[in-house]
C-alpha cells in the first residue's frame, strides 16, 4: 500500500536515497559547487565543505562528481563509513579509484606508485581529484598526515592532486591534528539550513519532478514543515514522506498543517504539550511576525 496512485505521483518524491533527478539547485548549493569546482580546476590542493547532519553534503558530493568532465578530470568519490580506517587502507583506496593497478602493501612503495600514477594523469592533461564524503571519520593523525603528504606531490609548482572533504562541522577538531594541513585549506564553505521560502521551493520542486498535477500541501503545512524540520533537507524529506502517507490513509487530497503536526509528533519531533497546544506552533509564529512587520 502506498500513496502514489492516490496523489497521482509517478514515484516517491521524498525517498531517502540520493537521486540526481531530484537534485535541488538552491542558491547555496549552486554557490558551493562554483567554489569547489574552482578549487579543482585551479589545482588548489584542499577544499572543505562543512554542514550539519542532513544538510545535503552527500547529495552535493555526488552532484559534483557527476559534473566533473571526464575528459579533464580523473575523479573519484570515497565514502568513509567508519573511523577505524588505516592510513594504508586509505592510500590503497585512493590509488585504486584513480586507476592504479596492483597497489603495494608496503607503504613506501605504495606512495611511489601513487606519485607515478599522478604523474601519468598530469601528463595526460587531466587533473586528479578525490572527493571524500563523511570526512569527519578521518580521525587519526597518521591518516591526516598522509593526506598532507599527497598534497606535497607537485610538479612545475602545481599540485598533482586535489582533495575535497565533505563532512560535519566538527571536522576541524581532526584537521587540527596536523596544523600544516589545516593551514592548506584553500577553499571552505559551510552549508546552512533552508529558509522558509527555500523549504517550500524545495518541496514543490521535488513534487514537480515526481509528477503531481496540483499542490499537495497547504501554505500552513509548508510553514509547519519548515518549522519542525528547522530547514534541514533530510528531515524535510522524512516529514513530507510521512505526511503524504498519512494524507493517503485519511483520504485527504491536500495535506494540512494538522497532518504535519500528527506526523512530527509520531516522529518525536515535538512533545505531547506542543501536540495538545497548537497555539505554540508555526501558524501563531507567522501571525506574530505579520503583526510586527505589517508591510512585509
Amino acid at each position: 500500500m502506498n500513496y502514489l496512485n492516490f496523489f497521482h505521483l509517478k514515484e516517491q518524491p521524498f525517498a531517502g536515497a540520493v537521486d540526481s533527478r531530484f537534485y535541488f539547485n538552491s542558491y547555496q548549493h549552486s554557490y558551493a559547487l562554483v567554489k569547489l569546482k574552482y578549487a579543482v580546476e585551479e589545482r588548489k590542493g584542499l577544499a572543505v565543505l562543512e554542514g550539519g547532519i542532513g544538510t545535503g553534503k552527500t547529495t552535493l558530493a555526488r552532484r559534483m562528481l557527476e559534473e566533473l568532465d571526464e575528459t579533464k578530470f580523473e575523479a573519484a568519490l570515497l565514502v568513509i563509513i567508519h573511523s577505524g580506517i588505516s592510513s594504508s587502507w586509505l592510500l590503497r583506496k585512493i590509488g585504486i579509484q584513480l586507476g592504479l593497478e596492483n597497489p603495494a602493501e608496503d607503504k613506501t612503495i605504495l606512495l611511489a606508485q601513487l606519485y607515478e600514477r599522478l604523474m601519468e594523469i598530469y601528463d595526460s592533461n587531466k587533473k586528479a581529484v578525490v572527493l571524500i564524503d563523511e570526512a569527519q571519520m578521518l580521525e587519526t593523525k597518521e591518516v591526516i598526515e598522509d593526506i598532507r603528504g599527497l598534497l606535497n606531490m607537485e610538479v612545475e609548482n602545481q599540485k598533482l592532486i586535489t582533495f575535497v572533504l565533505f563532512g560535519l562541522t566538527n571536522m576541524d577538531s581532526y584537521l587540527v591534528l596536523d596544523k600544516p594541513l589545516q593551514q592548506r585549506i584553500a577553499i571552505r564553505y559551510q552549508l546552512q539550513s533552508f529558509t522558509e521560502k527555500v523549504t517550500a521551493d524545495y518541496i514543490n520542486y521535488r513534487l514537480d519532478v515526481a509528477g503531481p498535477t496540483r499542490d499537495l500541501f497547504t501554505k500552513d503545512a509548508l510553514a509547519a514543515i519548515h518549522y519542525y524540520s528547522n530547514g534541514i533537507p533530510r528531515l524535510i524529506n522524512t516529514i513530507c514522506d510521512n505526511a503524504l502517507f498519512e494524507g493517503f490513509l485519511q483520504k485527504k487530497e491536500v495535506v494540512s498543517e494538522d497532518i504535519i503536526r500528527e506526523v512530527v509528533f509520531d516522529l518525536k519531533l515535538i512533545d505531547q504539550m506542543q501536540q495538545e497546544n497548537p497555539t505554540e506552533g508555526p501558524s501563531v509564529k507567522m501571525e506574530a511576525t505579520s503583526l510586527r512587520h505589517p508591510r512585509s
